[in-house]
């Protein structure tokens, strides 16, 4: 009874404390697509990705019903960092869904309007010179900063400006009343209203009283624009996580989650009888969790669930020394065990984009091939379960095998064209001088294409799709079926795989070469391939242009098959790999070579789109369709 009435009263009370509309909610998973799409049209950076923001307590004074609800205690604003471009995974701040979706893209265009930075032809505006003065306060600089970014969103996209004053508006009746407020509190509060109606009147912002609470975070702002704490570069400190192997489509994406990190000394034991602390923190979550465990390397099953709960993640280095430990990573098989060596290293260029330099000869690429004494190497026919399908896309291709015509007026060929003959007599009965253009010539025509398929083999797609198959057979059967498929149009094609196990030893294997037959010896080395390590994208697709770049062909395409993002255990990692992918195949395309991926990732168009432009990828929303689709989108990109 005690629980119902409390759930009751909590309902009551928080309903009665006001400040959101959850019929009105509007999800940033419903308009993400859209606001980022929105963003890059506007010419904010392709490179950063949407995710959801934290929630994070403002310390803002907040009215009586609100305390005893204990609501609005926190709230999650828009900020950018250098990878990421943040936003409130739910707004319900306005009585209209309209509204708060209008929100969501004002956001995502003052982020785009803060990236593109002041135009150079752009008319100053008449108080160009009162913002270029930096304020020491943190909230005088946001208020700055927000200023530009909306005066240059409001020139720059006239259109803007019906949909900004009506947030303002909607925004400034959730603002409280600076009647209300203590005089240093009420000047402030007068001056951020200021600053919303007439972005750019107000120089900075009234000093207050230390101890003075802050004010209420304004919505239509930005909370900071740049951060030192991306996801990203959080990532990278600690070492490169192993790509889940074990993960199943599905599963919750912990990616687009974000913590406010701090880095604070390791607390020190302390060997006393007396215990302080609050009771009621008994059943609570430590704020210190031991990430870095040297002593136990079992993974906690909650610890995800527990550190999205914090508002803050403390993290910190136990340089703490044991007897003894093992660790276990990701090694290379001994050289009995794993494939054969095809030839010396190669070594490749890297694309670093925070420093914008190209790094000659930073990674290290191995060619392999599987060994000969692997038994599931041995070459075999085609397995039973793809003939049939393997049958149908045979004759659907040899449809595209071009047939011979014969060519008439030649001047030489192999038999007589009557017409031609026949004009010739006429001319030279009335006089004129006849045509030697007298023969047939039989043409046989060839399709001046070569295709190199490459196919991601990182740990990722030893994941189960469905109780009978995993990611890697999927990739096996699209292989053979492809290759199926190019025999009967008789085009030049070579089948490659790759994984990586950081920059060092890139692993590339070469299934079939341009110059081999698709015979039951490449249906066995395709039949062996297996889950690797890493996906360093950017590498293989370097090498693979390499190789289609020493076919002499009209047409050339590289088909990428992948289930995810690049990623590697060093900082190939996060938009490090996506931007070094990107320059991989701006320079395949310099090439004349023509790069399509088709993926299994279902947040593949969040990145895609960036990597290969908008027609330069496809992405596959059942996995057990790929072997029949993969080469459909080869007979697409050849017509």
């Amino acid at each position: 009874m005690e629980e119902v009435v409390g759930k009751l009263w909590h309902r009551l009370i928080t309903r009665a404390a006001g400040g959101h509309h959850p019929k009105a909610a509007v999800r940033l998973k419903d308009v993400e697509r859209v606001t980022s799409v929105f963003f890059r049209a506007l010419g904010g950076d392709p490179g950063l990705r949407v995710a959801a923001a934290t929630a994070d307590t403002h310390g803002a004074r907040r009215k009586l019903l609100q305390r005893i609800a204990g609501s609005d205690e926190r709230i999650a604003r828009g900020r950018m960092d250098i990878a990421t471009l943040r936003l409130p995974p739910e707004i319900d701040a306005f009585p209209e869904p309209a509204l708060n979706r209008d929100l969501y893209l004002w956001l995502a265009a003052l982020a785009a309007s803060h990236a593109a930075g002041d135009d150079e032809d752009a008319e100053p505006s008449p108080n160009a010179g009162v913002l270029s003065q930096l304020a020491a306060d943190p909230a005088d600089t946001e208020c700055r900063l927000n200023q530009q970014a909306a005066l240059r969103a409001l020139r720059r996209w006239p259109g803007l400006t019906p949909r900004y004053r009506r947030l303002v508006e909607a925004a400034l009746a959730q603002r409280p009343s600076p009647e209300r407020l203590p005089p240093p509190e009420a000047a402030r509060e007068r001056s951020l209203r200021q600053a919303l109606q007439d972005p750019g009147s107000v120089t900075q912002l009234p000093p207050v009283p230390a101890g003075t609470p802050p004010a209420m975070p304004v919505l239509l702002w930005l909370s900071a624009f740049t951060g030192a704490q991306g996801s990203d570069s959080a990532s990278t400190s600690g070492g490169g996580a192993a790509e889940g192997g074990n993960s199943k489509p599905g599963e919750r994406d912990t990616a687009r989650e974000a913590h406010r990190v701090e880095r604070v000394e390791t607390p020190q034991d302390k060997h006393g009888l007396l215990m302080i602390f609050r009771a009621e923190s008994l059943l609570s979550v430590a704020e210190f969790i031991k990430v870095k465990r040297s002593s136990d390397d079992d993974p906690d099953d909650n610890a995800a669930d527990a550190a999205a709960n914090l508002d803050r993640l403390a993290l910190s280095r136990d340089e703490e020394r044991i007897a003894s430990k093992i660790r276990f990573d990701l090694d290379l098989p001994s050289a009995a065990e794993d494939d054969a060596v095809l030839g010396a290293g190669i070594p490749l260029p890297e694309w670093d984009y925070r420093k914008g330099l190209l790094r000659e000869d930073y990674v290290r690429l191995t060619e392999l091939q599987p060994s000969p004494e692997d038994p599931r190497a041995a070459p075999g026919p085609l397995p039973e379960h793809l003939r049939r399908t393997a049958r149908h896309l045979h004759r659907q291709f040899a449809a595209l095998q071009p047939g011979r015509r014969w060519l008439k007026a030649q001047t030489d060929g192999s038999e007589l064209d009557l017409d031609a003959v026949v004009r010739a007599a006429t001319d030279r009965a009335t006089g004129h001088h006849p045509s030697d253009q007298l023969y047939l010539s039989l043409e046989k025509r060839e399709r001046d294409l070569a295709c190199l398929a490459l196919a991601d083999l990182s740990l990722s797609t030893d994941a189960w799709i469905s109780s009978e198959a995993r990611v890697i057979d999927v990739i096996r059967d699209s292989l053979l079926l492809f290759g199926e498929a190019l025999s009967a149009t008789g085009d030049r094609f070579a089948l490659c795989g790759f994984s990586s196990v950081r920059r060092g030893n890139v692993r590339f294997h070469r299934l079939k070469d341009f110059s081999q037959r698709f015979d039951d010896r490449v249906r066995g080395r395709v039949m062996a391939i297996k889950p690797g390590y890493y996906t360093r994208l950017g590498a293989a697709i370097r090498h693979a242009t390499s190789l289609l770049d020493a076919q002499a062909a009209a047409r050339r395409i590289l088909l990428i098959l992948s289930d995810g993002k690049p990623n590697d255990l060093d900082l190939y990692d996060g938009r490090y790999g996506i931007e070094d992918t990107r320059v991989a195949v701006v320079e395949a395309r310099r090439r004349g070579i023509v790069p399509f991926c088709v993926t299994i990732d279902r947040e593949g168009a969040g990145y895609l789109p960036h990597l290969f432009g908008p027609s330069g990828f496809a992405v596959i929303r059942k996995p057990d369709e790929l072997p029949a689709r993969l080469p459909m989108f080869y007979a697409q990109l050849t017509r």
